[in-house]
């Protein structure tokens, strides 16, 4: 085995390992019950790796079942990831009640706006493999990645102008999901240009940035989590404790 496909399997394997410890780690510290959608994403992820794992060392291989295996767990993937980003959203406004209502309005909308967009792109650059399920499967992940680069970027922007907390295990789950997000967007825009079953250096890329994303989910939720410090000199217009306050008076 070449030093290449060693370090191919090491970055393969290890995000996976390390997502057993963040699993552990969560029901430990009990965060499976205030991030339910997240401890089942983790959760699949490990599942799928090890059935993923086992097609590849068996005599299937790299084949066309492999393919199959993939194509089905990258969709199942993607429809936990998006619950992930709303139960992101209802987190950051659980402290507001009266405001939670505002959240689920944003996520809607921007998840419209986005998606006409993702379509509009996957539609006018579908890819030149020759396999169907191959391209359609890069296609629905550019999609998604789109989704969730731009639903992300909008709960960081929204948790920004609102001033909420920065520094809690949401936002280090939030910023895992972008980051990876955002290479994963870059990555099956180069798979759809080039046709293949990923490429070797495209491949290592995406798997070493998985597994920095991995080791922020840990370093978050395995720290404490650290309530912000606000400034009572100066309130902006804008404090959203104010607001939650008032139309609770009012309702």
């Amino acid at each position: 085995m070449t030093p290449l496909r060693v370090l191919w399997y090491c970055l393969w394997v290890a995000p996976h390992a390390l997502q057993g410890i963040l699993l552990f780690a969560m029901v430990r510290r009990r965060l499976d019950r205030q991030f339910p959608m997240f401890f089942l994403y983790t959760a699949f992820e490990v599942l799928q790796f090890v059935v993923l794992f086992t097609t590849s060392r068996s005599h299937l291989q790299f084949g066309e079942v492999y393919v199959r295996v993939y194509s089905v767990g990258l969709a199942l993937s993607t429809a936990i990831r998006f619950g992930v980003i709303y139960e992101l959203f209802k987190h950051f406004f659980h402290r507001y009640p009266a405001l939670d209502g505002a959240g689920q309005v944003l996520f809607r909308g921007a998840t419209i706006l986005l998606l006409l967009v993702a379509v509009g792109l996957a539609v006018s650059a579908p890819g030149s493999s020759a396999s169907l399920m191959l391209t359609a499967t890069y296609a629905l992940d550019r999609t998604v990645s789109i989704l969730q680069c731009g639903l992300l970027i909008s709960l960081f922007l929204f948790s920004r102008y609102f001033l909420l907390s920065w520094r809690s295990h949401a936002f280090g789950i939030a910023l895992g999901l972008g980051i990876f997000a955002t290479v994963e967007l870059a990555a099956s825009a180069v798979w759809l240009h080039l046709g293949a079953f990923g490429n070797p250096v495209v491949n290592l890329l995406t798997m070493a940035t998985y597994t920095g994303c991995v080791l922020t989910w840990i370093f978050y939720l395995v720290g404490q989590e650290r309530e912000p410090q606000y400034s009572v000199k100066a309130l902006p217009d804008y404090d959203l404790e104010i607001w939650n306050r008032e139309l609770q008076r009012l309702l």
